[in-house]
Protein backbone atom coordinates (compact mmCIF):
# COMPACT_ATOMS: atom_id res chain seq x y z
CA UNK A 1 0.00 0.00 0.00
CA UNK A 2 1.35 3.40 -1.03
CA UNK A 3 -1.35 5.96 -0.23
CA UNK A 4 -0.97 9.64 -1.06
CA UNK A 5 -3.45 11.96 0.69
CA UNK A 6 -3.81 15.63 -0.20
CA UNK A 7 -6.18 18.55 0.23
CA UNK A 8 -6.63 21.89 1.96
CA UNK A 9 -5.32 22.55 5.44
CA UNK A 10 -7.88 21.20 7.91
CA UNK A 11 -9.37 18.71 5.45
CA UNK A 12 -8.43 15.71 7.61
CA UNK A 13 -5.23 14.61 5.90
CA UNK A 14 -3.22 14.00 9.07
CA UNK A 15 -6.08 12.22 10.83
CA UNK A 16 -6.65 9.83 7.91
CA UNK A 17 -2.92 9.31 7.38
CA UNK A 18 -2.34 8.44 11.04
CA UNK A 19 -5.24 5.94 10.99
CA UNK A 20 -3.97 4.24 7.83
CA UNK A 21 -0.39 4.25 9.03
CA UNK A 22 -1.26 2.73 12.41
CA UNK A 23 -3.81 0.28 11.00
CA UNK A 24 -1.42 -1.11 8.40
CA UNK A 25 1.88 -0.54 10.27
CA UNK A 26 3.19 1.77 7.55
CA UNK A 27 5.67 4.63 7.69
CA UNK A 28 3.92 8.02 7.53
CA UNK A 29 5.36 11.17 6.00
CA UNK A 30 3.69 14.49 6.78
CA UNK A 31 5.05 16.72 4.00
CA UNK A 32 5.13 19.65 6.45
CA UNK A 33 8.10 17.94 8.13
CA UNK A 34 10.22 18.21 4.97
CA UNK A 35 8.96 21.56 3.62
CA UNK A 36 9.64 23.78 6.64
CA UNK A 37 12.97 24.45 8.36
CA UNK A 38 13.08 22.56 11.67
CA UNK A 39 12.62 24.80 14.70
CA UNK A 40 11.55 27.81 12.64
CA UNK A 41 8.05 29.11 11.97
CA UNK A 42 7.08 29.74 8.34
CA UNK A 43 10.61 29.36 6.95
CA UNK A 44 10.64 27.06 3.96
CA UNK A 45 13.54 24.80 3.06
CA UNK A 46 14.89 25.05 -0.45
CA UNK A 47 12.94 23.17 -3.13
CA UNK A 48 16.04 21.04 -3.78
CA UNK A 49 16.33 20.01 -0.11
CA UNK A 50 12.62 19.28 0.09
CA UNK A 51 12.68 17.14 -3.06
CA UNK A 52 15.76 15.29 -1.82
CA UNK A 53 13.96 14.46 1.44
CA UNK A 54 10.89 13.22 -0.43
CA UNK A 55 13.03 11.10 -2.77
CA UNK A 56 14.90 9.61 0.20
CA UNK A 57 11.63 8.64 1.91
CA UNK A 58 10.24 7.09 -1.28
CA UNK A 59 13.45 5.16 -1.92
CA UNK A 60 13.69 3.94 1.67
CA UNK A 61 10.15 2.55 2.00
CA UNK A 62 8.33 -0.01 -0.13
CA UNK A 63 4.95 0.88 1.39
CA UNK A 64 3.89 4.15 2.99
CA UNK A 65 1.33 6.87 3.68
CA UNK A 66 2.19 10.41 2.61
CA UNK A 67 0.03 13.45 3.27
CA UNK A 68 0.16 17.15 2.56
CA UNK A 69 -1.16 20.10 0.62
CA UNK A 70 1.92 20.76 -1.53
CA UNK A 71 0.84 20.21 -5.12
CA UNK A 72 4.35 20.00 -6.51
CA UNK A 73 5.28 17.28 -4.01
CA UNK A 74 2.01 15.41 -4.53
CA UNK A 75 2.76 15.39 -8.26
CA UNK A 76 6.29 14.15 -7.59
CA UNK A 77 5.09 11.27 -5.39
CA UNK A 78 1.94 10.38 -7.36
CA UNK A 79 3.64 8.12 -9.94
CA UNK A 80 4.77 5.88 -7.06
CA UNK A 81 1.47 5.68 -5.16
CA UNK A 82 -1.10 2.91 -5.45
CA UNK A 83 -3.99 5.04 -4.16
CA UNK A 84 -4.49 8.81 -4.47
CA UNK A 85 -6.93 10.37 -1.99
CA UNK A 86 -8.18 13.95 -2.42
CA UNK A 87 -9.86 15.26 0.74
CA UNK A 88 -12.23 18.05 -0.24
CA UNK A 89 -14.80 18.55 2.55
CA UNK A 90 -15.29 22.27 1.85
CA UNK A 91 -14.13 25.54 3.30
CA UNK A 92 -16.27 25.56 6.45
CA UNK A 93 -15.24 22.04 7.49
CA UNK A 94 -11.56 22.92 7.04
CA UNK A 95 -11.88 26.14 9.04
CA UNK A 96 -13.69 24.31 11.86
CA UNK A 97 -11.09 21.52 11.91
CA UNK A 98 -8.27 24.05 12.14
CA UNK A 99 -9.94 25.72 15.13
CA UNK A 100 -10.01 22.30 16.89
CA UNK A 101 -6.49 21.29 15.87
CA UNK A 102 -4.29 20.17 18.76
CA UNK A 103 -0.80 21.56 19.17
CA UNK A 104 1.57 20.25 16.49
CA UNK A 105 5.00 20.17 18.12
CA UNK A 106 6.69 19.21 14.85
CA UNK A 107 5.62 22.62 13.48
CA UNK A 108 5.54 24.97 16.48
CA UNK A 109 7.64 25.34 19.62
CA UNK A 110 4.52 25.88 21.73
CA UNK A 111 0.74 25.77 21.56
CA UNK A 112 0.75 29.54 22.04
CA UNK A 113 2.98 29.99 19.00
CA UNK A 114 0.61 27.81 16.96
CA UNK A 115 -2.42 29.76 18.21
CA UNK A 116 -0.75 33.03 17.21
CA UNK A 117 -0.62 31.78 13.60
CA UNK A 118 -4.25 30.57 13.48
CA UNK A 119 -5.76 33.67 11.89
CA UNK A 120 -3.11 33.65 9.13
CA UNK A 121 -3.81 29.96 8.52
CA UNK A 122 -7.56 30.54 8.43
CA UNK A 123 -7.18 33.33 5.86
CA UNK A 124 -5.01 31.07 3.72
CA UNK A 125 -7.54 28.20 4.03
CA UNK A 126 -10.37 30.56 3.09
CA UNK A 127 -8.59 31.45 -0.16
CA UNK A 128 -8.12 27.80 -1.20
CA UNK A 129 -10.88 27.87 -3.83
CA UNK A 130 -9.82 31.21 -5.38
CA UNK A 131 -6.02 31.25 -5.36
CA UNK A 132 -4.04 29.60 -8.14
CA UNK A 133 -0.80 28.46 -6.47
CA UNK A 134 0.46 24.87 -6.19
CA UNK A 135 -1.42 24.49 -2.90
CA UNK A 136 -4.81 25.60 -4.24
CA UNK A 137 -8.00 23.79 -5.15
CA UNK A 138 -7.25 24.46 -8.84
CA UNK A 139 -3.89 22.68 -8.58
CA UNK A 140 -5.31 19.84 -6.50
CA UNK A 141 -8.23 19.36 -8.90
CA UNK A 142 -5.86 19.25 -11.87
CA UNK A 143 -3.65 16.65 -10.14
CA UNK A 144 -6.60 14.49 -9.16
CA UNK A 145 -8.30 14.65 -12.54
CA UNK A 146 -5.09 13.80 -14.41
CA UNK A 147 -4.09 10.85 -12.20
CA UNK A 148 -4.61 7.62 -14.16
CA UNK A 149 -4.54 5.17 -11.25
CA UNK A 150 -6.78 4.25 -8.33
CA UNK A 151 -8.12 7.39 -6.71
CA UNK A 152 -10.92 8.69 -4.54
CA UNK A 153 -12.25 12.12 -3.61
CA UNK A 154 -13.81 12.47 -0.18
CA UNK A 155 -16.16 15.41 0.17
CA UNK A 156 -17.76 14.59 3.53
CA UNK A 157 -16.34 16.32 6.56
CA UNK A 158 -14.27 13.92 8.67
Amino acid sequence: MRTLIFGNSGSGKSTLARKLSAGHDLPHLDLDTIVWEPGQVAVMRSPEATQASLDAFLDEHEAWVIEGCYGELVEAAAPRCTQLVFLNPGREACLANNRRRPWEPHKYASAEEQDAMLENLQAWVSDYYTRLDQWSYAAHRRIFDAFPGAKSEIVEAP
